[in-house]
């Protein structure tokens, strides 16, 4: 049966998040039932990454089974005609059977904007995340600096991770400040439950002065949740891009929102 990959772009403030639940608005909800109705036949997605509730997406990608001849202008613009305002299509290509938008990834890329000023902003709620104290961007990017590399990321993830192994290669976490915008991003082959929130709730606190940057590797070392930060709100975290290899040829997403 033919296969076709997706790109997708949502907010995610109105919705459970990704993954369907019954009788609760989910992005996979909205995504299949407008699908559904351009290849009129059921459609059973498969994302690159379940993003939370409130969490949104730059760069989701996601691949379904169809029997349905559509050409791939048809699949994006159907489905968008279906979609709410806050969720749309912005590619659609054919890929060999043996893609999968999950285990086919190599890496996925978050980003978490701060609004770092002392009001807050109508205009970035449920975007971003505000921060009314001061942040020194330095200290937070000497902090993320002590968490590269490939580590037991315990100390970073939920309670409730089904993950088997705590072990994440973190290849890159920066952290670069555009007047009072500040930009977290990560770069791993895979991330725990929370991971990037609870990293992101750790360099806030590191920003405020509130602790040093060291204290980034002794939280990492002690492998224990409860000695680290508070979980950041998820208003501020994106999923960026996902990256696959060179031979899907998948499209890049488009654009980005402003400040990000």
């Amino acid at each position: 049966m033919p296969r076709i990959a997706i790109g997708l772009e949502y907010q995610g403030g109105a919705y459970v998040g990704w993954q369907s639940q019954p009788a609760r608005p989910s992005v996979q909800g909205c995504v299949e039932a407008a699908l559904a109705k351009v290849a009129d036949a059921p459609v059973s997605l498969v994302c690159a990454g379940r993003t939370d509730a409130g969490v949104h997406a730059r760069g989701q990608v996601a691949h379904f089974d169809t029997e349905a001849a559509r050409s791939m202008r048809a699949w994006v613009l159907g489905a968008n005609a279906e979609l709410p305002r806050d969720i749309s299509l912005s590619w659609a290509q054919p890929v060999p059977e043996h893609f999968h938008a999950r285990y086919s990834a190599e890496a996925r890329t978050y980003r978490y904007l701060i609004l770092n000023r002392w009001a807050r902003s109508a205009l970035s709620a449920r975007r971003a995340t505000w921060v009314h104290r001061p942040l020194d961007e330095a200290a937070m990017g000497r902090a993320a600096a002590l968490l590269e590399g490939e580590h037991d990321f315990s100390a970073f993830r939920a309670a409730q991770c089904q993950a088997k192994s705590p072990i994440r290669r973190l290849e890159r976490l920066t952290v670069r400040r555009e007047e009072a915008w500040l930009t977290i991003e990560a770069t791993a082959n895979a991330f725990l439950h929370h991971m990037v929130r609870n990293i992101a709730g750790l360099l806030i606190v590191i920003g405020k002065g509130d602790a040093p940057a060291a204290w980034a590797a002794e939280v990492l070392a002690g492998r224990d949740r409860r000695l680290s930060a508070p979980t950041a709100p998820a208003d501020g975290l994106y999923l960026w891009r996902v990256r696959y290899p060179q031979a899907f040829a998948l499209p890049e997403p488009l654009g980005a929102p402003p400040a990000c």
